[in-house]
């Protein structure tokens, strides 16, 4: 005991402690006769940090044992968890600056000094932030739709503080910011149920029986086992274009997974493709006449019969 005793004291009387505790209690600002040192300030941001931690483990537990029991849709489960979230973090926020002695005047103090150079460095962030909350409130995207953003088809994964994630075909995710929903034009396949009518575009070779190729294509879509044959089916003959007489199939399925669209294109594909092998119908390919402009010397043309 001694020793120990002893010890504190030659280290409470060493230079080294005295420049930390110097350090430790070294004042940044008074608010309210009230002096945050850079100690405070270090405990407020552990508390904060432990916070936020914590949250995030009550808001999961909270929802896997209260709001997966409900009869609620995933999406809606979901905004409710990241409310959850939310409204911890402020309480366990507010309850850091309690315990480290830090007033709420604090800032209007320093929000007053930095809020030009802060406004303008967060502007963005704070932008996506809100733009999160609106998603999760007036809900045109949600977790568990199916969206198309600059051509890239995918799931929503997760709605975040931040950005939104969007897990895509071969299961890689897209990183898309909050405000992107908002302010440009996003599709979203599955908005009101997950029952879509997808389209299939075909171009036969002019001069094929378009009625035998309606028939057909019909035929394929009643076959594949994923499209939904209680809805009726249709088939439009869309456009006589330049190298082949364009057809639309549009199938009705429902859609519960990234991969259901790339399965569900490749078995009509493969069925269209035998069906009119068999017919003798052509899949038209792009074709063009070369026009050979007269000169002064004549062009030698041979046959060869060798073979």
């Amino acid at each position: 005991m001694e020793r120990l005793n002893s010890f504190l004291q030659s280290l409470n009387e060493s230079k080294a402690f005295h420049v930390i505790r110097e350090i430790w209690n070294f004042k940044i600002i008074k608010v309210e006769n009230s002096s945050i040192t850079i100690g405070t300030l270090a405990v407020g941001l552990l508390l904060l940090v432990f916070g936020f931690f914590l949250a995030k483990s009550l808001s999961r537990r909270i929802y896997a044992k209260v709001f997966q029991k409900l009869k609620l849709d995933l999406s809606l489960r979901h905004t409710i968890e990241s409310f959850t979230f939310y409204l911890l973090f402020v309480f366990f926020a507010l309850f850091a600056m309690k315990m480290a002695n830090i007033p709420l005047t604090v800032f209007t103090v320093i929000g007053g000094a930095l809020a030009i150079g802060f406004g303008f460095g967060s502007q963005n962030v704070v932008n996506n932030f809100i733009s999160g909350v609106i998603l999760m409130v007036e809900r045109p995207v949600k977790v568990g739709d199916f969206v198309d953003v600059d051509g890239v088809f995918g799931s929503v994964d997760e709605i975040g503080m931040r950005s939104t994630r969007i897990k895509t075909f071969g299961n890689k995710h897209m990183i898309v910011p909050n405000s992107y929903f908002l302010e440009k034009n996003v599709l979203n396949w599955t908005l009101t149920d997950h029952f879509v009518r997808l389209p299939l575009r075909v171009g036969i070779a002019y001069g094929s029986d378009t009625e035998k190729a309606k028939e057909l294509l019909l035929h394929a879509a009643q076959a594949c086992k994923k499209v939904l044959n209680h809805k009726e089916q249709k088939v439009y003959f869309m456009d006589f274009a330049d190298n082949s007489l364009n057809f639309e199939l549009l199938v009705w399925i429902h859609l519960k997974d990234v991969m259901d669209r790339v399965e569900i294109e490749s078995e009509l594909r493969f069925k269209i493709d035998h069906l009119f092998r068999e017919a003798g119908i052509v899949i038209a390919f792009p074709q063009r006449d070369v026009h050979l402009m007269p000169s002064d010397q004549a062009i030698r043309v041979s046959i060869d019969q060798s073979s």
